[in-house]
């Protein structure tokens, strides 16, 4: 094999979706195309793609193959190449932009694989991954659907109102629900949902935050030490989520600003947010520790933290480098579910959730409070402070002041909101 067709292989390998029995297939249809097609790749549109389609089915290939050597050089031009194809409504995307090929889906198990590569395709986090996935599972076992070609719009209709009404669920969850099976419908099954206006929603709930004073942090704060209680400062002073924390990489924290960046937060977003410099100290010293943890996985073969495929490409031996590690790597070496790469990956959210209610348990506050609870208190008590909504909203990465508007409600209900005309009653 030459150095080409080993990058190839690499490539399919690592591009999400593809079983490694059938990455010697995606390179064999790309070469295919490479010897049909006469112009430029960084030139493929829609049409090309028909065009190659037509001409495999002439030489007596198979539907389903054709997708396949379809799906290699869409991959390819738009991951590898990081060139747009353009699709026209006639033209055939592999994409599911049109969808009008998938209608033939024979099984659920091809439409698992095919729903996994069009997640991967369009960068959707691992936990969206899962939580659609399961959806789709609960689906599935609601409507007992023998086969992907029985599928119709009613039947999506019939399980959102069995959520709202025998389940009960949120408005949140509902949603989520809603948003895994358009996915699986838009992008594998071809179908569009149609008019959904009267489909049974759940109620959307309005609830107060939990919010703790300062004296209940800092009860809480005793028991909780090492890493854990680090992270949870971090939440707290910065009013980071707790999913923005666990991925913080090394080049994240500015301590010479005071400023800490949050990357593709919700919505795909950067941010600024405060560093205080009381943790300054206590970060410093953590990342001497990782340092040297990193060292040692870097001399054992498993220096390479993930990155986006993207980024990847682009900085090859960035994955490698100290600016790009976790700050607060796991324990443990771990094997990556989408590439099979052993490798240190962030500590989980889970540990920090544990910790935090174990901590709570300990003290007397009488309060359901999470890691979540953090967050909260930091806007609470920075509005408090004298702070406007506005630099409040920025902070916490609200797109809609709104949003923020909710820790006014709690701003009232404390010693220094409306007073109670029973005053007089004392």
């Amino acid at each position: 094999m030459d150095a080409k067709e080993k990058n190839l292989q690499t490539f399919f390998e690592n591009a999400g979706g593809i079983s490694r029995d059938k990455v010697k297939y995606y390179v064999w249809w790309l070469n295919k195309f490479l010897e049909y097609y006469s112009g430029s790749l960084d030139d493929v549109s829609g049409a090309d793609l028909k065009s190659f389609g037509d001409h495999l089915e002439n030489r007596g290939y198979e539907e389903w193959q054709v997708k396949q050597a379809q799906e290699a050089v869409f991959l390819y031009v738009e991951r590898f190449l990081e060139k747009e194809i353009v699709f026209k409504d006639k033209d055939i995307d592999t994409a599911g932009k049109s969808g009008d090929h998938q209608a033939s889906v024979k099984t659920w198990e091809e439409a698992k694989d095919i729903f996994t590569s069009r997640m991967r395709l369009r960068h959707y986090s691992y936990n969206t991954e899962k939580s659609y996935g399961e959806w789709v599972r609960r689906f599935l076992l609601y409507t007992k659907l023998k086969s992907p070609s029985k599928a119709k719009p009613e039947h999506v209709k019939r399980f959102l109102t069995h959520l709202a009404i025998e389940r009960k669920v949120a408005s949140s969850t509902q949603n989520q629900a809603f948003n895994a099976l358009l996915f699986l419908y838009r992008y594998v099954l071809g179908q569009e949902f149609g008019d959904f206006r009267n489909t049974i929603r759940a109620k959307k709930s309005s609830r107060i935050p939990v919010v703790l004073t300062k004296e209940e942090i800092k009860k809480i704060f005793r028991h909780l030490s090492g890493k854990q209680a680090l992270a949870l400062k971090l939440i707290y002073a910065s009013g980071i989520r707790v999913t923005e924390c666990v991925r913080l990489r090394i080049k994240d924290l500015d301590f010479g600003n005071h400023s800490l960046i949050v990357r593709s937060g919700k919505g795909d977003k950067d941010r600024l947010t405060l560093l205080p410099e009381f943790l300054h100290k206590p970060l410093t010293e953590h990342l001497n520790k990782i340092k040297e943890i990193h060292g040692r996985d870097f001399a054992n073969g498993h220096g390479a933290v993930f990155l986006p495929e993207a980024l990847e490409r682009k900085y090859p031996n960035a994955n490698k480098e100290w600016a790009w590690q976790y700050v607060f790597p796991s324990d443990d070496l771990s094997v990556d579910p989408r590439s099979g790469v052993v490798r240190r990956h962030h500590i989980g959210q889970q540990v920090l959730q544990r910790a935090m209610k174990n901590a709570v348990r300990k003290t007397d506050i009488g309060k359901a409070a999470s890691v979540h609870t953090l967050r909260h208190s930091f806007a609470t008590h920075l509005l408090q402070t004298g702070y406007d909504i506005r630099t409040v909203q920025n902070l916490l990465g609200h797109k809609d002041v709104s949003t923020t508007m909710i820790y006014t409600h709690v701003l009232k209900r404390g010693p220094h909101g409306v007073k109670s005309p029973a005053e007089f009653l004392k």
